[in-house]
């Protein structure tokens, strides 16, 4: 039996995707131009990989040669793709890492509609964890750092309407009541 000694690379990710309870593609990332070269094929694969994983509770599997490890959350299902020789605790390693950060941008509520809310700041921390392939960072406080997210500038859609409107009630009054004094100072002059 020949053993083949590879040389080690820093290419260590395929390929990076989310996907929906439905198996539909919500973001995917190919690092590796020659491993599905068109659009229909990696949605193929998608859909195989989904068949494959929606309904088992492990977290590894091996597919057309490929290394993938995966975590679900509520509706998603998130995906990262090594190849076969690939370590897959590196693999878990950015799984998690993508995973834990998302749930600190999101606040602890990783699921379809807010990740379609924050599309933006998805891609800009896959972008922050993974480069062509190569793993830039597995610590998911240095990842919210890079890409600068603040808790506290969250969208309407993070926060209650109910705070909004009396957010925006006391700002009005405080003006309300300034004019009020200012009439009746010209009045009074």
């Amino acid at each position: 039996m020949e053993s083949v000694a590879l040389e080690p690379s820093l290419y260590t990710v395929k390929a990076v995707f989310i996907l929906d309870n439905d198996g539909n593609r919500l973001l995917a990332k190919y690092y590796d131009p020659d491993l599905y070269p068109s659009m229909k094929e990696q949605k193929n694969f998608e859909r195989n990989v989904f068949n494959k994983t929606h309904k088992t509770d492990s977290e590894i599997a091996f597919l057309e040669g490929m290394t993938i490890v995966y975590k679900t959350s509520i509706d998603l299902f998130f995906y990262v793709v090594g190849s076969a020789q690939e370590n897959e605790l590196m693999l878990m390693a950015v799984l998690n890492c993508l995973f834990d950060t998302l749930s600190l941008m999101l606040r602890k509520n990783v699921e379809k509609r807010c990740l379609l809310d924050n599309m933006d700041g998805v891609f800009l921390v896959v972008d922050e964890i993974i480069d062509g392939g190569v793993i830039l960072e597995s610590d998911p406080q240095q990842v919210i750092q890079k890409v600068n997210f603040r808790v506290d500038e969250n969208p309407l859609s993070e926060q209650s309407v109910a705070q909004h409107i009396s957010q925006k009630l006391a700002m009005t009054s405080g003006v309300l009541q300034s004019a009020k004094d200012q009439i009746k100072w010209s009045i009074l002059k």
